[in-house]
């Protein structure tokens, strides 16, 4: 796997409208630093070498390169939608890059995830030809709501995972799978569910529950949060408590 070419996708055209803030979720401060630019570092710090597309709105006006931490890098324009996107990003390495290459794509608003669920995740994609992405099992009680906001039914959580990012998958089988969804019109949430939309099943590799998704206004403060203490684990590793994580039960027999 060491010898296979590794794409990282970044998608970071999204507005962010649920923060309510005066520039996109990803430019917002963390740490001392913007998401975006704690998000790359984090990939960084993992892979070194990997081959960097950053999807940016085309009339962004917030981004500054020297955030990007990358040798090998280029910007490539995204869609309205994620999936678009992505689907733009792989059309624009149709020249350069093999069928067997892998590709990882990471939400850039996730920039607590951890280097150990990078590196095991890489790791589960030597010989998995479906594709992998991180997930945590849900540890809540699941309730559907009907239309006038009460509860309808409570859910059986047995067998029900939260989807996280990165999300891997081969290059060609990951622009086959976005090409078709989209001549069909399949409504896809994230990668993996282009490829489910094929017929197939990508592994579910357990991941640390401090991968947040900034989304709301109350997560920049927990993601701060959760950035000191991985900061204050990683310096004192025998000291510092560590952040809880998921709950890591053997992935590798389980399946989407």
């Amino acid at each position: 796997m060491n010898g296979t070419p590794l794409w990282l996708i970044v998608p970071a055209a999204g507005q962010g409208r649920r923060m309510a803030a005066d520039r996109p979720k990803q430019y917002l401060q963390l740490a001392g630093r913007p998401v975006l630019a704690q998000t790359l570092a984090r990939l960084h710090a993992t892979f070194p070498t990997a081959r960097l597309l950053l999807c940016l709105d085309p009339r962004d006006a917030w981004f500054d390169p020297a955030w990007v931490p990358f040798a090998d890098w280029r910007r490539v324009d995204g869609g309205v939608e994620r999936a678009a996107s992505v689907a733009l990003a792989l059309t624009a390495i149709a020249e350069e890059a093999a069928d067997e290459d892998l590709v990882l794509v990471h939400d850039v608003v996730r920039p607590c995830v951890h280097g150990d669920d990078l590196t095991r995740l890489h790791a589960a994609l030597v010989d998995e030809p479906m594709g992998a992405l991180l997930a945590v099992p849900v540890a809540d009680t699941m309730k559907r709501a009907d239309a006038a906001g009460r509860v309808a039914t409570t859910e059986p959580r047995d067998g029900l995972w939260h989807a996280l990012t990165p999300q891997g998958f081969r290059y060609a089988l990951l622009r086959r799978a976005l090409d078709e969804a989209g001549r069909s019109s399949v409504a896809i949430t994230d990668e993996a569910s282009a490829v489910e939309a094929l017929g197939l099943s990508p592994r579910l590799v357990a991941g640390r529950r401090d991968n947040l998704k900034i989304t709301h206004p109350e997560d920049l403060g927990l993601a701060e949060q959760i950035h000191a203490a991985q900061i204050l684990a990683a310096q004192h590793p025998a000291s510092a408590g560590r952040v809880p994580d998921a709950d890591h039960r053997n992935p590798g027999e389980t399946r989407a």
